[in-house]
């Protein structure tokens, strides 16, 4: 693999199977999806793999540099990646359909008569087709995309079939690639969605790109009043998956609370702030008319969010709110399934156009250290339910392998303790001076993530932050103290406690103001939460233990002297 990816330094075209082709509009950024085929040169064939890959710098769609041509291979519509065919180790692969003849879903059975007429065509014989067949005029039943090999898998069985192929790819360099172009001070107007994911807001949230796209606004606008040439970009804020939040929470209350985190991120100048999902359909039809308005007939719309925020998701389920046009972008609750910069046809009407771009990596997000099958029971899928705690000081919860949080000091007897978290991850609570073998013994077993007791040392060093609250209330949450990528534990309490929180290195923990004030009904117990990973780990371990019991004994019978040689 690394003598592949050597050879990937110099820029080399394939020249024995070259693919020309052009795009039908030259006034688009980036390529469109859907290239208007000319010439083959010879016919693609995956078996074939003697002639030189294509630079790696360019297999992303759409991030080539600005004075060099993109490269002539077609654009994925489902990611974003150039595809081709000759290097199936290499990112952007995938097999050429084989030409199929227009009578192959045609039954067998042949209509009485029609036999012996030469002219007339398989299909129209055992009566599937009429003579004058009529056009369908169904929108939104498009035929299906030729997509690559990755976004095959992602989409038919949930996960990538070959990660390391997609790992040799240059990271994607949103300052280069992006920000310029939305923050251009000349040409069609730029709309910034920047899509955050409510169960994970301080994680998801993009503060670099808040921060960059506050102060271009602030410069524009100071350029416009002295009449020079300006385009002020405008910003809508989403917060996608509202759905995982419990319902009760009032929306005006969520958009309160979203308005001031976004200022603390650093989004001062918002055009709006929409709360939607998108896989229930909320207050997306209101979102796709708000971005027509600012975008108007030429603009230019850009969805940008950290990796599995929920963009292509969105933009999905707005282009079936537009006249039943149906996007291709895949989705997988896999981060970073969008490689390339992907045009969305159909979405804004007229000549505005809607970019797809690739999710931004937050190392700061648990997520980011975890393997696929950690990503997995980490990441939400359904309704957040409350797992709360009431404990004293010197009482300890886990949240799976990834958090700890100490009650160290408390100026009251007990204090509240709500977990918000995926329900796949176990919890453990008992007392502090336990927890010490916590990390031996049951890291990488009852708690998971990690998934085994090697990947404990791989995520990092285990460091501790401490931090000082109090509140005012029993009967609603003081702080939320949030986990990036994991969840956020609140905390309720009348009085002043001093917690430490324990984590790896590197991950990002906050204070916040509450996001959710109640509780479960019936708190948690000490010990481990009820979970399958729980019960898979105690069976094996007492399968373990039985064996070597089982063996202990039978060493013990064969060493043990029998009765004629004690009386010898």
């Amino acid at each position: 693999m690394l003598a592949l990816a050597r050879r990937l330094s110099p820029r080399r075209f394939p020249s024995d199977r070259l693919l020309l082709f052009f795009f039908s509009s030259s006034e688009s950024l980036i390529p469109r999806q859907s290239p208007i085929f000319l010439l083959f040169s010879s016919p693609f064939s995956s078996a074939s793999q003697s002639s030189s890959p294509p630079p790696l710098a360019d297999l992303r769609g759409g991030c080539n540099a600005e004075d060099q041509p993109p490269p002539l291979l077609p654009l994925c519509p489902g990611c974003g990646v150039h595809m081709q065919s000759t290097h199936s180790s290499l990112p952007g692969f995938f097999i050429p359909p084989a030409p199929k003849s227009p009578d192959y879903h045609a039954p067998l059975s042949l209509l009485p008569g029609a036999s012996d007429e030469p002219h007339l065509s398989l299909s129209l014989k055992s009566g599937v087709l009429s003579p004058n067949p009529k056009p369908s005029t169904t929108p939104g039943l498009d035929s299906k995309p030729l997509v690559c090999s990755r976004c095959h898998s992602l989409r038919h069985y949930g996960r990538v079939k070959d990660p390391s192929a997609e790992n040799l790819l240059p990271d994607f360099d949103f300052d280069r690639m992006v920000a310029p172009k939305m923050a251009s001070p000349s040409g069609p107007r730029s709309v910034v969605l920047m899509v955050v994911d409510a169960a994970d807001f301080d994680g998801s949230f993009p503060r670099k790109v808040a921060r960059f796209v506050s102060s271009s606004i602030e410069k524009h606008s100071i350029a416009y009043k002295e009449g020079k040439p300006a385009n002020v970009p405008r910003v809508i804020l989403v917060v996608t998956k509202i759905d995982l939040l419990p319902s009760s929470i009032a929306p005006d209350d969520l958009e309160h609370w979203v308005r001031k985190q976004a200022r603390i991120g650093g989004a001062n100048k918002l055009s709006g702030v929409h709360l939607v999902s998108s896989v229930r359909d909320w207050g997306v039809r209101n979102l796709v008319e708000h971005v027509r308005e600012l975008a108007g007939s030429r603009g230019n719309v850009w969805a940008v969010g950290a990796q599995n925020a929920g963009k292509s998701t969105l933009i999905n389920a707005m282009g079936k709110c537009v006249e039943g046009k149906v996007s291709h972008l895949t989705v997988a609750p896999v981060p970073g399934t969008t490689l390339g910069i992907v045009r969305v046809e159909g979405v804004l009407g007229e000549q505005a156009k809607l970019f797809d771009t690739p999710g931004i990596l937050h190392p700061y997000q648990i997520t980011s250290r975890l393997t696929r099958e950690e990503q997995k029971l980490v990441l939400m899928s359904k309704e957040l339910k409350p797992r709360t705690y009431r404990i004293k000081a010197g009482h300890s919860v886990h949240i799976g392998g990834l958090m700890k949080l100490d009650v160290e000091e408390l100026s009251v007897e007990t204090l509240y303790l709500t977990v918000w978290a995926s329900p796949l991850v176990p919890l453990h609570m008992g007392k502090t001076e336990n927890t010490s073998t916590m990390k031996e013994n049951h890291f990488g077993r009852q708690l998971q993530p990690p998934i085994g007791e090697n990947r404990v040392a791989e995520l990092g060093k285990w460091s501790r932050r401490e931090f000082r609250i109090s509140g005012s209330k029993w009967d609603a949450s003081s702080v939320d103290i949030a986990t990036a990528g994991l969840g956020w534990i609140a905390v309720g309490l009348k009085g002043e406690a001093v917690l430490g929180v324990w984590t790896y290195d590197g991950i990002d923990v906050i204070t916040r103001s509450p996001l959710l004030s109640i509780k479960a009904r019936i708190f948690e117990e000490a010990g481990f939460t009820t979970s399958k990973i729980v019960a898979e780990a105690d069976s094996v371990y007492n399968k373990l233990k039985h064996k070597k019991s089982e063996k202990g004994k039978h060493l013990g019978h064969k060493s043990r002297p029998v009765e004629g040689d004690l009386n010898a």
